[in-house]
């Protein structure tokens, strides 16, 4: 009897999930469309039940679906220690990586928890800087991998489709909103106390240009390269900052529609590598798995 779930399908079908697109999940894995929708099928017919929900427009996880997440990635897991251990095959070597702030103070300690346990040998150099600087400093060779937001508008033509620029993952998509103390109101008659990150902050930008754009006065209250002195001086009341929704610090709240702010629009999470090869290549790719892999809960803030 063959096995109810093969690992190759079950690999398909969590890029399908991650991305919500068959043509992405083919890119992704570098299969056809068509070898991507028979894999899901195939797992389909061995659970005996849908897993998509899908049309020419939208492509969505059944209860079914959400249930399969956990035992596809617990299966996987398995599967990968067991190659390892009877293999003799472990990473090794020095990874680079950066990450904007918001991340590592929220969702990376994880990740990390569970690339250390299957990864034990890789020792990691961990860069934590703007979006801009991270994206300078992997063009200049001194990183090997970096997740950095994006505005989320980018790689979109005009029709709408999504084409993401070459070297680039799209890892989850938020939206940007302005946070404060659950105390904080703001005067319509006085300049707006911003908190800020120096140039070339994405949040910094898309917030000036919303406030420009809606003729709002502004003032600089705070700026610093810290997202945890920033988040200090919002929790003290001194003004407000443009922030990742899904990634909101405790202690801070989103701004209602009466105060009055406007919208900052969508932003996305990319992973990008650098150009190296052999052991930091595989590191790379391993760690860069890993996120990946959890872009499904990424994508639903807890």
């Amino acid at each position: 009897m063959p096995a109810l779930y093969e690992p190759t399908q079950l690999r398909t079908f969590l890029a399908v999930a991650q991305t919500l697109s068959f043509t992405r999940a083919a890119r992704r894995l570098g299969l056809r469309q068509s070898t991507v929708s028979q894999h899901v099928r195939r797992l389909e017919e061995a659970t005996g039940r849908p897993l998509f929900v899908r049309d020419t427009h939208a492509v969505e996880l059944t209860e079914d679906g959400e249930a399969m997440l956990g035992f596809a990635r617990a299966i996987l897991e398995a599967h990968e220690r067991a190659a390892a251990f009877f293999t003799g095959t472990r990473l090794r070597g020095r990874l680079r990586f950066g990450a904007s702030e918001d991340f590592v103070s929220t969702r990376l300690p994880e990740i990390l928890e569970a690339f250390r346990r299957e990864h034990p040998d890789v020792d990691l150099e961990l860069t934590v800087e703007l979006s801009g600087t991270l994206q300078a400093r992997l063009e200049a060779g001194r990183l090997d991998l970096i997740l950095a937001k994006r505005g989320g508008d980018a790689g979109k033509p005009a029709s709408g489709t999504a084409v993401e620029p070459p070297g680039e993952e799209l890892v989850w998509q938020d939206t940007l909103v302005w946070i404060g103390a659950p105390r904080l109101r703001l005067d319509p008659d006085r300049p707006v106390p911003l908190i800020v990150f120096p140039p070339p902050g994405i949040t910094r930008a898309r917030a000036l240009e919303a406030l420009r754009t809606q003729g709002r006065a502004w003032r600089i209250a705070c700026t610093s390269t810290s997202l945890s002195a920033n988040v200090a001086a919002a929790r003290a009341g001194l003004g407000v900052m443009a922030h990742t929704r899904g990634l909101i610090p405790p202690g801070l709240a989103e701004l209602p529609a009466r105060a009055g702010l406007p919208e900052l629009g969508p932003v996305d999470f990319v992973l990008r590598q650098g150009r190296r090869r052999g052991a930091a290549q595989d590191a790379a790719d391993a760690l860069a798995a890993a996120i990946l892999a959890s872009g499904d809960r990424l994508r639903r803030p807890r």
